[in-house]
C-alpha cells in the first residue's frame, strides 16, 4: 500500500462527499458605491464650506458667489477667536454638562432598563408604555415646566440647570431595555444561585457585556448634549456659564457678524464630536444592530 492510500480514509456507503468550501470573494468595488458616493459628497459640501471660510478674511465671506478658493490661509482667525472671546470658558462648561449627562444616562437608564427587562412588578409594561409615550411630546411642551421645576431648586443660570433635566431619557431606558432581553437569562440564573445581588449580576455580569449598546447611548447622549442650543439660552444668563452653542451666537450681531471668526469656532467645537463619532463608531454600529432584536 502506498503512502497516499494508507492516508486515505474509506467514505461509508450512501454517505455523499461534502461540498467543496466556497471561496470568499472580496470585491474592492460595489455597485452601492455609485449611490453611496454622490450622496457622501453632497454631505461633505457644507463641511468644507465651513472649513474654508474658517480660514478667509471678512471681506472675503461677503462675496457672492462665495469664494471657494482663499486668497491666503488666515490661521490666526482661530486664535482670534481664543483672544476676542472666552472660548476655553464655555468649552469648559459644555465638557462639564456633557460628561455629566453622559454618565447620568448610563447609570439611571442601566437601572431602569433592567428592571423594565427582567423584574416582573405590578404595572410595569403599562410604566413602560408610558415612558415611551414622551418621545413623542416635543420638548417645547414641556419647557416651561421643566424651567419653572429648575428655578424653584435655584439652579437657573448655572450649570446644575443643564445637567439635571437630562440625567435620563426615554430613549437610553428603551434602548437598554430592548438589549438587555437579548442577553441569556440563564447568565442571570446561575449567578442568582451562587447569591449575588440584582445589583451585583447588574454590575457584574450585564453591564460587561452591554459595550456595544452602552457606546450607542453614550455617543448620542453626548452628541445631543454637546449641540443643545434652546435650553442653555433660556436657562443661561452670565457669559462665563454660556455653553458654547450659546456662545457662538455673540459673533452674530443685529448689524455685523464676524463670520469667519464664526466658522473657525464652529470648527473646534466639532473638532470633539468627530473624535469621539469615529473612535466609537464601530460600537456605534453594533449596538444599533443588536438591540431591538427581542420585543
Amino acid at each position: 500500500m502506498s503512502e497516499r492510500e494508507s492516508l486515505t480514509i474509506e467514505r461509508p456507503v450512501g454517505v455523499p462527499e461534502p461540498a467543496p468550501e466556497p471561496r470568499e470573494r472580496r470585491l474592492l468595488f460595489s455597485p452601492w458605491h455609485l449611490v453611496l458616493l454622490p450622496i457622501a459628497i453632497v454631505m461633505l459640501i457644507p463641511l468644507a464650506w465651513m472649513l474654508v471660510t474658517s480660514v478667509e478674511t471678512l471681506n472675503e465671506t461677503r462675496q457672492f458667489p462665495p469664494i471657494l478658493v482663499p486668497s491666503g490661509i488666515q490661521a490666526h482667525n482661530y486664535s482670534d477667536v481664543l483672544r476676542q472671546a472666552p472660548f476655553a470658558r464655555w468649552f469648559l462648561n459644555t465638557a462639564i454638562v456633557t460628561v455629566a449627562s453622559v454618565a447620568g444616562n448610563l447609570l439611571f437608564c442601566s437601572l431602569a432598563g433592567y428592571a423594565f427587562a427582567r423584574i416582573r412588578f405590578i404595572g410595569r409594561d403599562a410604566v413602560f408604555i408610558l415612558i415611551l409615550a414622551t418621545l413623542m411630546i416635543p420638548f417645547q411642551v414641556v419647557m416651561i415646566p421643566t424651567f419653572l421645576i429648575v428655578r424653584k431648586l435655584g439652579l437657573i443660570d448655572t450649570l446644575g440647570a443643564l445637567v439635571l433635566p437630562n440625567l435620563a431619557g426615554a430613549f437610553g431606558i428603551f434602548l437598554l431595555r430592548q438589549f438587555f432581553r437579548t442577553l441569556p437569562i440563564e447568565l442571570e440564573e446561575a449567578a442568582r444561585m451562587d447569591g449575588a445581588s440584582r445589583l451585583g449580576i447588574l454590575f457584574k455580569i450585564v453591564l460587561p457585556l452591554s459595550g456595544p449598546v452602552l457606546a450607542t447611548l453614550a455617543v448620542v447622549t453626548f452628541m445631543w448634549e454637546w449641540n443643545d442650543f434652546l435650553w442653555p439660552l433660556i436657562t443661561l444668563y452670565s457669559p462665563n456659564h454660556y455653553t458654547l452653542q450659546v456662545g457662538l451666537t455673540t459673533f452674530q450681531g443685529a448689524h455685523q457678524t464676524n463670520t469667519h471668526l464664526l466658522m473657525a469656532a464652529n470648527v473646534m467645537s466639532m473638532l470633539p464630536v468627530l473624535l469621539l463619532f469615529f473612535a466609537a463608531q464601530r460600537y456605534f454600529v453594533r449596538g444599533i444592530a443588536t438591540t431591538g432584536l427581542k420585543g
